[in-house]
Order: C-alpha cells, then structure tokens, then sequence
C-alpha cells in the first residue's frame, strides 16, 4: 500500500473505531458502584464478623451453601440441591459442580466441614456459632465440652456434604443463609492461618474478591471470574465505605460520590421527601430497635418493677411520628410484625393510652422506693456514635427525667469500643440495641434471650422455663404448635421485662437514579451481584 493511502486507511480505522464501527470495538467501561456502608467493620472473616456493614460486604465476598435473592428470598447458593431424610436428622447437600474459589480451585465438602468446626471452636469466639447448635454436638463443642471432630458433619465425598441433626429443626436449612455458615478455604487457611482474609491472600467463593481493605477508608472488591454466575454480574468493582456520620453520607451521596446510602438522618427525611422522593427508598424491615437492661447489674436484676416504669414511660408513637418519621412502627413486643407464620403475643398495656401509662410508670417509681422522698434514680444511656441514635436517646431521657424524675447520662462510643461494652454487659445501666433476622423465622429473634447463647444475650437474661419452650419449639415440627411454643416463649419474655421495646423498624436507603436492580424487601439484603450501574 502507498503511504498516502495507507494514512487514509488509518484515518479511516482511527474514525471508525471512536465511533463504534468496524473491527475495533472501543473497550468497555468498567462498571463500578459505590456503597456507604455505616460503621467500620471489624473483620471480614465470615465466622467471626457481627454487625450489618461486615455482613453485607461478606454476603459479595462469600457464598454459602443456601443464598439470597434479589428480594431477599433463600435460594440454593453453593449447594444446588439436597435431601431431607424422613426422619428430619439428616441433610445432604450437593455442591455445585461449577462451585470454584477465587483462584480457580474446587469449593469442597470439606471445606464446609472444616469450616464449620472452626465456627464452634470456642477458641474461634465467634457470636454466631450458635446457628451450628441444632447440628449433632454442637453445642457441646462450643461450650468446650467436646473437640471439634466430634461435629456431625461428613464430606462423603468432594461434592456431596452430610449433616446430622442432635433433633429436627425446620428452620435450620433457611438459617444456611447466614455469612456464618459459609466456607473458607480450608487449603488457604492451613496455608496462611489467620493472615488468610488479608487483601492479596483471601479467596472467596462469591461473586466478588477482596481488592483492599483500607481502615476507615473503604473496602474495595472486584469481579471474581471463577464465581459459577459470573457471567450474570455486571457491578466490575464496589467499593464500601464507612460513614458513621449519615449528614455526611447524605452529602457524598448528593455531590455524586455514593450510589447508595446505609441510611439516611432522620432530620433530612421531611426534604428528602419533598426534594428527592424518587432516590429515597422507604420500606418495612424485619428488625427492632430496643433499649437492653443490664441484668448483671443492680437495681435491674432484682427490681422488676422499676424496669416496668422504664418501659412504660417511652412514648414509642411520638418517637415514630414525631421524631424518626422514616415508616418506624411502635413497638411493644420483641418479634417484629411480618415475621412469615407468626403473631407476636400483644402486653396488656399496649392497649392503654400513654397517659395510663404514665401514670402507672409513677407509682411504680414510687412503690420502688424513688423519685420524691427516695432515692434518687440514676440512668445511664450507652449508645453508638450516630446523630440519629443520639436523637433518640434525647428523648427518651426527656420522657424519663420530666414523667419519672430520673436523671439521665448519655454515653456514646464508637462502635468498635460500644460493640465490646454492650456484649460484654460493662455498661451500667441500659443500652442500645437492635436486631435483624438472619432468616424469616421468629426464632432468629426469640433465640438471642435463652441462658446459654453467651454475648448475643441482649441483657443477661436467664429464665430455665423460656429455655424449655424454645427447646420444645426447637424439636416440633408441626408449624401451628411450633409458632405457639414460641408466642408462649416471648409472652414470658415480655412480662420479664428485660427490654425496654421502641419500635419496629424500616429501611431508609439513598438509591441513584443510575442504579438498577434494587428491590426494597424485608431485609434489606442487597448483594451487589444483582445491581447495574447505568
């Protein structure tokens, strides 16, 4: 070819490819989304993480074998199928043929049974090892009174993993879904011990990889090619970041920063739904929001009835109409409305006006021997750093000082410190609390108060007749007796008062215009494996 003419040629591919023609196609934009994420997580290791902003960034790095939805429903994850013997004690699952590690490695039974043990290890201290207790020894291993290998668990073969049961549990295969549950590889952890979740070493089995992990500054993942939906993933990398200050996670959020928001402050939400109504997503939540007891301390673990004053002097529907306004619920039992299969058992004083409730408030103060003419009545509020908790505490030290005369201290710390105080009961008199369900079922709240499940136990709470209802509701497997067992249970759990109940929650999350796949559900699980950035 002359060189005038092949300089024409040139100029000609040059064009075509800027404008999408012909035989160079212009490389893809890689497609990346960005997540506030509340608070600091303090691990990523799945059997040892708590906390909603560690779980949803391992929910991206790890699969288990039963996962979630785009609308939060269990679905088979890593196991693509399995079988219940008639008995209801044994279960074997199929792994995928297609499950692979990061690095292009088999995910196997015995990474499942290895890291299973390693859950109940007492030694591992993770807070979520009961949801290993229905397996056979379980609870005896994790209370130290058995070794590890002697869990119910068997990789038959590597793709066939078979669990057996100390009883029948319904719940256990919905309760799978939990990051708990899932493997780590047991190949990459006899290798680097506990150096094995670093960035750079970690390998997960779901459809992201760790790419960094900088302390108070985010948590970035990209695509893990060998994940078996690869092809389904259009989010390239996510970053997550942790914002406890949500006025300036709004503010992020609206310079373009964010794609979406953990929450957003209650203060904003009136202008938010006047200005920016279709980025401002509202929806029910099968989680709580309570004040906990310290049962280890006095006077609460004697004075029933002072705790009963307590209880009945928060005005739950000002908190929610008046103060919070982002779809909150009052609450006067623990187990949240919409729980699939269950009513939760009602307290006779949610019936009565506030001003009935006040005033029994008052004599009971005063039948306690304080208030007027008694002793002086001490509270301290222990809370995590966050405008939005802080606001609420305002108020209920408000109601508590002006209708009982209580003077209120209000504590905050920052999560990590406030996480370690609350589940080791250091804090001295009531702190703040929620839960969400790890699955639909009644049992993942009403479990958190029985004897022996160590520091999930908001308040200490030890009551041997509640334990038994929730053994019995464990064992049946008739849905109706089994739900009565448990309104049973939470009735007990009410007039013990170990709670102080506040409301039911909602989500309030910031979702761009130019995010795709987001679907409001009960649980506000949203893996970024089902998200689009336009």
């Amino acid at each position: 070819m002359r060189p005038a003419g092949r300089l024409m040629w040139l100029m000609r591919l040059a064009v075509a490819a800027l404008l999408g023609f012909g035989s160079i196609a212009p490389a893809a934009a890689e497609m990346v989304l960005h997540r506030g994420n509340g608070t600091e997580p303090e691990t990523l290791d799945p059997q040892r993480l708590r906390g909603e902003a560690a779980g949803w960034i391992a929910m991206d790095l790890f699969e288990g074998l039963l996962t979630v939805d785009a609308k939060g429903h269990p679905i088979p994850g890593l196991a693509e199928s399995w079988t219940v013997s008639d008995d209801g004690l044994v279960y074997t699952f199929i792994l995928r043929q297609d499950a692979r590690w990061s690095d292009g490695s088999p995910v196997t039974a015995e990474d499942f049974a290895f890291s299973w043990r390693r859950l109940l290890d007492p030694d591992t201290l993770s807070d979520y090892a009961y949801f290993l207790w229905p397996v056979k020894n379980g609870r005896a291993i994790n209370l130290g009174q058995m070794p590890p290998s002697a869990l119910g668990v068997e990789a038959v073969d590597d793709r066939t993993f078979r669990v057996t049961l100390e009883e029948p549990a319904t719940w256990f295969v919905s309760s799978l879904q939990h990051t708990s549950t899932s493997a780590i590889s047991k190949a990459s952890y006899e290798r680097h011990g506990e150096d094995f979740i670093k960035p750079g070493i970690l390998v997960s089995s779901g459809a992201y990889r760790l790419a960094e992990a900088v302390p108070q500054g985010h948590v970035k993942l990209v695509r893990n090619p060998h994940f078996h939906a690869a092809d389904t993933v259009a989010v390239d990398t996510v970053y997550f970041y942790p914002t406890e200050n949500r006025e300036t996670e709004l503010r992020r959020f609206r310079a373009g920063e964010l794609d979406l928001t953990y929450d957003v402050p209650d203060s904003q939400l009136d202008w938010l739904k006047a200005n920016m109504a279709d980025e401002l997503h509202i929806a029910p939540y099968l989680g709580n929001y309570f004040y906990a007891f310290n049962l280890t301390r006095q006077p609460w673990a004697s004075n029933r009835d002072l705790r009963k004053a307590l209880v009945l002097a928060v005005d739950r529907t000002a908190l929610a109409t008046l103060l919070t306004k982002g779809g909150e619920e009052p609450a006067f039992t623990f187990v949240p409305p919409r729980t699939a299969g269950y009513t939760a058992p009602q307290p006779d004083y949610a019936g009565w006006t506030q001003a009935e409730r006040d005033a029994e408030a008052q004599r009971l103060v005063a039948a306690a021997g304080y208030g007027k003419g008694g002793k002086p009545l001490e509270v301290e509020i222990l809370f995590n750093t966050s405008e939005n908790h802080r606001k609420i505490a305002i108020a209920i030290a408000a109601m508590w000082q002006r209708k009982l005369g209580a003077t209120v201290v209000l504590t905050n710390q920052e999560w990590k410190v406030f996480i370690d105080s609350r589940n080791n009961r250091t804090f001295r008199d009531v702190a703040r609390h929620g839960w969400v369900a790890d699955f639909d079922d009644a049992v993942t709240f009403l479990k958190l108060f029985r004897s022996d499940i160590g520091r999930q136990n908001p308040s200490g709470y030890a009551n041997p007749a509640f334990d038994r209802l929730m053994d019995a509701a464990g064992r049946e497997r008739d849905p109706e007796t089994r739900q009565d067992l448990m309104r049973q249970a939470e009735a007990l759990l009410l007039d013990d008062l170990p709670i102080v109940p506040i409301f039911y929650h909602a989500t309030q999350n910031m979702v761009s215009r130019r995010v795709r796949g987001w679907e409001d559900n009960l649980r506000n699980l949203h893996l970024t494996r089902y998200l689009r950035v336009e």
